[in-house]
C-alpha cells in the first residue's frame, strides 16, 4: 500500500531547494527593486476544505512568486482560531520550515505575495491583513490599486477610524468593520460597492474563502478544485504546481463564497459589464507565460506579438534574440513570421535574481551587466535583431545595446513587441513618473538614438489588439485596459485631482502627439 504523501514536508522540502538555489537576504526594511522597468503587483492565493491548506498556499505563492519578492504570508483557520505568519523577502526564505508550516493549523488559508505600490515596505504592510470583527475575525489579501483610497481613508480618519497601515488594501477591513450587514459577505459587498480602482482578493472567514473581483476585471482571479478543495489563485500556473483543476475565471463583479464541505455560492455585486477590461500588461507583461488568463494562452499570445511585430517592423538582420527571459516568447513569434534564424545572443544568469540595491543609476546599469552576458561567438561580426517586450526608461537597452557592440557585433537593431509607454498607471503597477519614461516627449527616433541602436520600432496599439483577436481597437469599447498606451482610464481617478489630472493628461497627450 502507497504511503501519503505528507504535504507539509513535501512543502518544506520544495521550497528549501527552490531557496537554496535562488537565495537572495534582505539587510534593511526599506528596500527598492533594481528593475529599471515595470514592477510586478501581488499574488493572492487560497485554499479552503483540506487539511493541508497552509502547505498547498505556500506552494500556490511559491508559484505566483514572479508577482512580488518583497513580501509574503499567509493566514489560516482551525475552526476557532486564526493563525498568520508574516515576512519580508521570498516565499521560500520563511515557508521552507516544516514547523512554520505546521503552527499554521486549519483546513482554510490565504496567502500573498507583494511587490509595493501603495505603501511602504514595512512587516505592518505585509499581508494577509487581519482584523477581529464583532462577528469573527476576517484576514484579507488583496491585489491591485484602489483609486480612491486616498479619499475614502481621510473620511474614516474623521470619522475616528485607527489604520494600522499605510496600504490601501487595510480599507476592505476597515470598511467591511463598519457595515450594518449582518453577514461576513454581506458586509464586505458592502465595502466593495465604495471602493473604486483595481483589485483581485482572497478574504478568510469564519465562514469560507471568499473571492472577489473588480467590476471591470482589470486584475485576474482564477477559481480551481483539488479533491474537493476549492482554491482561488491570481494565476493558473500556481494551480499546475499543485495539480489542481481549473474550473472557471471568477467574473467581473463577481463574489464567490466557497465553504470546507465543497459548496460554492456566487452573487454578482455589481452589474455585468458589456465585457471584461483585463489590464493588457497582465498578458504582454506580468502573467507567467504557461498561465491562462481569462481564456488566453500567455505563451501563445505572445508569440502572436511578435509575429504581428515582424509584419509592421521588418528588419535586415542575421538572426533574432530575445532579451531574456520576457522576451523569449515573442521573439520566437517574430523568428517564425521573419523566418530570421532564432539565436540566445544574451544569455541571463539565473541566480543573480532582482536585486535589492540603492536606486543610483550607476548600481543599476552595473545590474545589468551582472544579469545579462553577449553570447560573443553567436553575435561577432552579426547584425543582430533584439525582441523585448517593452521600453520604459531605456536605461536596460541602452546598457545591452553597449554590451552587445563591445562584444563584436556589426549593428544592433531592436524591436519590441508593445506600444510606447506614454501615460502612468493607477491600478496596481509600479510604473516610473512620466519624466523617467522615455517615450514621453521624444519621437522614436529620438528614442533610438538615446538607447544607441541601428533601427527601433514598437508594435503599435492597432497590432497589439489584432495579436489579440479583438483589433483593431474600438475606441468606443476597448477589450482591455490599455491606459498605459492610450490614456484611456476605465475608471475615476478620485484621489487625483480632477484638474491637475486632466492637464496633466492633457500635457502628456500633446507630447504623445507630437512625438
Amino acid at each position: 500500500m502507497t504511503k501519503p504523501i505528507d504535504i507539509t514536508r513535501y512543502a518544506s522540502s520544495f521550497l528549501k531547494r527552490a531557496g537554496a538555489k535562488y537565495r537572495r537576504r534582505q539587510s534593511e526594511l526599506h528596500l527598492i527593486i533594481d528593475k529599471p522597468k515595470l514592477n510586478e503587483e501581488c499574488g493572492v492565493f487560497g485554499v479552503i476544505g483540506t487539511p493541508d491548506a497552509a502547505a498547498l498556499t505556500a506552494l500556490g505563492l511559491h508559484a505566483l512568486q514572479h508577482r512580488g519578492q518583497e513580501a509574503s504570508g499567509i493566514a489560516s483557520f482551525d475552526g476557532k482560531r486564526f493563525h498568520t505568519e508574516r515576512q519580508l523577502g521570498l516565499v521560500s526564505d520563511h515557508f521552507s520550515d516544516a514547523a512554520t508550516l505546521a503552527g499554521l493549523k486549519g483546513v482554510s488559508a490565504i496567502g500573498h505575495t507583494r511587490y509595493s505600490t501603495q505603501g511602504e515596505t514595512v512587516l505592518r504592510n505585509v499581508q494577509p491583513l487581519y482584523a477581529d470583527l464583532d462577528r469573527g475575525g476576517i484576514a484579507v489579501a488583496h491585489n491591485g490599486n484602489l483609486t480612491n483610497a486616498r479619499t475614502l481613508r481621510s473620511s474614516l480618519v474623521r470619522r475616528g477610524c485607527i489604520f494600522q497601515s499605510t496600504s490601501d488594501s487595510e480599507l476592505f477591513l476597515q470598511l467591511t468593520a463598519r457595515s450594518h450587514h449582518l453577514s461576513a459577505v454581506d458586509k464586505l459587498i458592502d465595502s466593495l460597492k465604495q471602493i473604486e480602482g483595481a483589485y483581485a482578493i482572497a478574504v478568510l472567514t469564519p465562514d469560507g474563502l471568499i473571492g472577489a473581483r473588480d467590476p471591470l476585471g482589470i486584475r485576474p482571479l482564477v477559481l480551481g478544485d483539488l479533491n474537493g478543495a476549492s482554491i482561488l489563485s491570481s494565476e493558473t500556473c500556481a494551480l499546475d504546481l499543485i495539480g489542481a483543476r481549473f474550473v472557471r475565471d471568477i467574473k467581473p463583479g463577481e463574489v464567490v463564497v466557497c465553504t470546507s464541505d465543497g459548496k460554492i455560492e456566487s452573487q454578482q455585486f455589481a452589474p455585468t459589464p458589456h465585457h471584461a477590461r483585463l489590464c493588457i500588461f497582465e498578458l504582454i507583461y506580468f502573467a507567467r507565460p504557461d498561465s491562462i488568463i481569462d481564456g488566453i494562452s500567455v505563451y501563445e499570445l505572445r508569440k502572436r506579438l511578435g509575429r504581428k511585430l515582424a509584419e509592421e517592423a521588418p528588419c535586415d538582420a542575421d538572426f533574432v534574440s530575445p532579451i531574456p527571459d520576457s522576451g523569449v516568447p515573442a521573439a520566437i513569434g517574430y523568428a517564425q513570421q521573419s523566418n530570421l534564424r532564432y539565436e540566445m545572443g544574451l544569455i541571463r544568469s539565473h541566480f543573480v535574481g532582482r536585486t535589492f540595491i540603492e536606486p543610483q543609476q550607476k548600481i543599476r546599469e552595473a545590474g545589468v551587466a551582472r544579469k545579462h552576458s553577449p553570447n560573443r561567438s553567436v553575435i561577432e561580426g552579426k547584425r543582430v535583431l533584439l525582441i523585448d517586450d517593452s521600453i520604459v526608461r531605456g536605461t536596460t537597452s541602452r546598457k545591452i545595446a553597449e554590451m552587445l557592440r563591445n562584444a563584436g557585433a556589426k549593428e544592433v537593431h531592436v524591436r519590441v513587441a508593445c506600444p510606447p509607454i506614454l501615460y502612468p498607471d493607477f491600478y496596481g503597477i509600479n510604473t516610473p513618473s512620466d519624466k523617467e519614461l522615455i517615450a514621453v516627449g521624444r519621437t522614436v527616433e529620438e528614442i533610438r538614438d538615446y538607447i544607441g541602436v541601428d533601427s527601433l520600432a514598437f508594435l503599435s496599439v492597432d497590432g497589439l489588439y489584432e495579436a489579440m483577436g479583438k483589433g483593431p481597437r474600438d475606441k468606443a469599447s476597448p477589450a482591455f485596459t490599455d491606459h498605459c498606451f492610450t490614456g484611456d482610464y476605465p475608471t475615476p481617478l478620485t484621489d487625483h485631482n480632477e484638474a491637475d489630472r486632466d492637464a496633466i493628461i492633457s500635457q502628456l497627450s500633446f507630447l504623445a502627439e507630437s512625438s
